[in-house]
């Protein structure tokens, strides 16, 4: 095995290990839910500078708790054709007249 195969193992392993914690973890930090997420860590302190994404903070260190992240990646469901067909169907059968 070359070097180079050997540095690429030992990348994917490190990922791993990292992937593995993070799975553990309830609460996570800024790097946490960048990595878990792939939303750049810029783009989350404006987030939270915004406050348009659950967190806390203590001192100058921003937590997140895993559930409400997943919680708010999820709150702007976009419907399928099939649920807003559903849709159209109770609501002309219930406002009949």
């Amino acid at each position: 095995m070359s070097e180079n195969q050997y540095d690429i193992l030992r990348q994917e392993i490190t990922e791993l290990k990292q992937y593995t914690l993070l799975a553990a973890k309830e609460v996570l930090n800024l790097n946490d839910v960048a990595l878990w997420t792939g939303i750049s860590k810029a783009h989350l302190y404006r987030l939270t500078s915004e406050q348009e994404i659950p967190h806390y903070k203590k001192g100058k260190n921003l937590f997140f708790k895993k559930s409400e992240i997943e919680e708010w990646m999820l709150e702007n469901k976009v419907l399928t054709k099939t649920e807003i067909e559903s849709m159209a169907v109770t609501h002309i059968v219930t406002h009949r007249r």
